[in-house]
C-alpha cells in the first residue's frame, strides 16, 4: 500500500476583533445584562434591552477571555507548564448564551426583539450550541425563528453532527422536522450524522436517522461506514450494550459487513480489538470471514489476543472461541508462550486457544512464561499446562481435535444439530472446564 501522509488541516488565522465587549472589564448596565445571562434572569435582560441606550447589548458580541491571565500565563510559563503563542478570543453572544443553558424564555424573548439568529463569532451559530448541549426547546424555538438547521460551523460541521449524546436526541427530532440534511457531509473527516451517532454508541439517533433515508454504506475519508465506525469505537464495559444495538440496526438495514476502512481493517477487526463478544457473534452470524488479513498481515485473532491483557472484563474468551469455531487460524504454536505471558490474566482464553491443538510441545519456557502473581491466582489452571510436559493430550481431547478438523469452517454449524448429548456438543465447541487436559 501507498503511503498516505497525515491530513492537514488549515484553518484561517482569526483576526483580532475589536468590536467586542471584554466581560472582565465590564461594568454597570452592561455588566449586570450579562450576569443575567448567565443565570436566566429574564426580568433583568428585559428591563435592560427595553432601554434604548442599551438595546444595542442583543447582538453585541462579548470576549469571555482574560487578556491579563493569558499575560500571566506567557511570561510564568516555567512555573505553570501553560503557554499560549497567541493571544485567543473567546467570544459568544447572548442568544449562543441562553441557548446553551436551557434558557427558553430569555432567549425568547432576545428573539422577539430581533436578534441575529445566524450570527457566529466563534465560528457557531446558537443553533450549534443548543444541539451540542442537548437543549431540546432552545433548538425548537431557534428553528421556528428561521435558524439554519444545515448551518456550517468553522469547523465544517453541521447541527445533526453535534447531537453526539443520548440526551440529544430531541434536538436531533427538531432538525429533521425543519430540513437538516440527513446525509450532510462533516468538512474535515467527510462524516454523515450516521457516522456520528454509530462513534457516539447512540442506537436511537441511529434508528431515527435510518427512518429519514440516511445511507448506511456511505464511507467517510478514512473509508469508514458508520458500522466500521461503531466497530472501531473505544468501548467501556458499560457501553457494550449500546454498541451492539447500534450494530444490530445498522445490519438489519443492510449494512455492508465486508467493507474496510484505509488499512483494510473490517468491522469484524474492530470489534475484536475493542472486545466486544456480542458484536463478535453479531458479525459471524452474517458471514463475517474469520481470517480476512488487514495491510499489516492480521487477521481478527491476532487483534483480539493482543488486548486480552487489558479487557479482561470483557469476557475475551468468548471471541477467540467463536473464531475458533467459525474456522480461525491458530497461533503458530512457538508464540504460544508470549500469548500464555500477555493472556495470564485470562485462564478461560489460554484454555479455549490450546485446546485447539491436538499436540503441545510444553516446556521450561512455558513455565517462565506465566507470572508469578498469575500462578498463584490460577494455580491448578496452570499446573494441568505445565503437566502436559510429561504426558499426552487425552483420548477425549484428540477425540476433538479429530472431529473438529474434519468440519474445519463447519463446526459452528454442525455441531449444534449433531444428535448428542449436551454436554458432548459443548465440549466439542470448546466450552470452559477450567483445565486443560
Amino acid at each position: 500500500m501507498a503511503y498516505v501522509g497525515p491530513k492537514i488541516k488549515w484553518r484561517k488565522p482569526k483576526s483580532y476583533r475589536e468590536d467586542v465587549i471584554a466581560t472582565a472589564k465590564a461594568t454597570g448596565c452592561v455588566l449586570q445584562f450579562w450576569n443575567s445571562l448567565l443565570v436566566g434572569d429574564e426580568l433583568t435582560i428585559l428591563s435592560i434591552v427595553d432601554d434604548d441606550e442599551y438595546g444595542y447589548l442583543i447582538d453585541a458580541i462579548y470576549d469571555t477571555s482574560n487578556i491579563e491571565e493569558w499575560k500571566n500565563f506567557r511570561f510564568n510559563y516555567r512555573g505553570l507548564r501553560l503557554w499560549s503563542l497567541t493571544y485567543e478570543q473567546e467570544l459568544t453572544t447572548p442568544l449562543h448564551i441562553t441557548a446553551s443553558r436551557g434558557f427558553t424564555d430569555c432567549l425568547r424573548l432576545l428573539l422577539q426583539r430581533g436578534a441575529n439568529i445566524d450570527i457566529a463569532p466563534s465560528g457557531t451559530t446558537a443553533l450549534h450550541e443548543s444541539c451540542e448541549n442537548s437543549q431540546p426547546e432552545c433548538t425548537k424555538l431557534l428553528l421556528i425563528h428561521g435558524a439554519n438547521a444545515n448551518a456550517v460551523s468553522e469547523d465544517g460541521v453541521m447541527p445533526l453532527h453535534v447531537c453526539t449524546s443520548p440526551e440529544s436526541l430531541e434536538c436531533a427530532k427538531y432538525l429533521l422536522q425543519y430540513g437538516a440534511a440527513i446525509s450532510g457531509r462533516s468538512l474535515d473527516e467527510d462524516d454523515t450524522p450516521l457516522h456520528v451517532a454509530a462513534r457516539n454508541g447512540l442506537p436511537d439517533h441511529i434508528e431515527l436517522y435510518l427512518r429519514y433515508g440516511a445511507a448506511v454504506n456511505k464511507q467517510n475519508d478514512e473509508g469508514l461506514t458508520a458500522l466500521n465506525a461503531a466497530c472501531a469505537q473505544p468501548q467501556e464495559s458499560q457501553d457494550l450494550q449500546r454498541y451492539f444495538k447500534v450494530c444490530q440496526l445498522l445490519l438489519g438495514a443492510g449494512a455492508d459487513i465486508h467493507i474496510a476502512d484505509q488499512d483494510k481493517h473490517t468491522p469484524l477487526h474492530m470489534a475484536c480489538k475493542n472486545v466486544n463478544p456480542d458484536i463478535v457473534d453479531l458479525l459471524l452470524a452474517h458471514g463475517a470471514q474469520v481470517n480476512e488479513m488487514d495491510y499489516g498481515g492480521e487477521a481478527p485473532m491476532h487483534n483480539i489476543l493482543k488486548v486480552v491483557c487489558f479487557k479482561g472484563s470483557h469476557n475475551p474468551e468468548r471471541i477467540v472461541r467463536a473464531l475458533l469455531n467459525h474456522g480461525s487460524i491458530r497461533v503458530w504454536p512457538g508464540a504460544l508462550p508470549m500469548v500464555i505471558k500477555h493472556c495470564s490474566e485470562s485462564p478461560r482464553t489460554i484454555e479455549v486457544l490450546l485446546n485447539a491443538y491436538s499436540h503441545l510441545r510444553v516446556t521450561d519456557t512455558w513455565a517462565e512464561a506465566v507470572p508469578e502473581q498469575a500462578f498463584k491466582e490460577h494455580k491448578e489452571f496452570f499446573e494441568s499446562i505445565l503437566s502436559l510436559a510429561m504426558t499426552p493430550r487425552s483420548l477425549q481431547h484428540l477425540a476433538r481435535c479429530t472431529l473438529r478438523s474434519f468440519l474445519s469452517g463447519r463446526v459452528h454449524k454442525v455441531v449444534p444439530k449433531l444428535d448428542l448429548p449436551t454436554f458432548i456438543k459443548n465440549y466439542l465447541l470448546l466450552e470452559y472446564r477450567g483445565f486443560v487436559h
